[in-house]
């Protein structure tokens, strides 16, 4: 009996728009309650849109307006900040990860 080949995840990066493994991006979420933030874990209930995990797509995403525009929402200068701060900090989790 053959095992069976799971099919990897793929998302599309909302600054760049390239498709990527699920697992290379960073999810940003809009909670029921309108709470914007990142999501490590990739599961947190509300409405997601990906970035990739470099700093040039997270600026773009904001700077063109795409990361509202995918989240249906408005997002305050110091939302922006704490979601900067997030951000960059699990971007490097992810490289410290990958040297290892």
């Amino acid at each position: 009996m053959a095992t069976k080949v799971r099919k990897e995840p793929r998302r599309t990066c909302v600054a760049c728009r390239e498709i990527r493994a699920k697992k290379d991006l960073i999810r940003l979420v809009r909670s029921p309650e309108g709470r914007v933030f990142v999501d490590p874990t990739g599961k947190a209930n509300g409405r997601g849109a990906y970035i990739c995990a470099r700093e040039e797509c997270f600026e773009k995403a904001f700077k063109d307006g795409k990361l509202v525009k995918a989240l249906e929402t408005t997002i305050d200068e110091a939302t922006v900040a704490a979601i900067r701060h997030d951000f960059l900090e699990l971007i490097d989790k992810k490289r410290a990860a990958y040297q290892d």
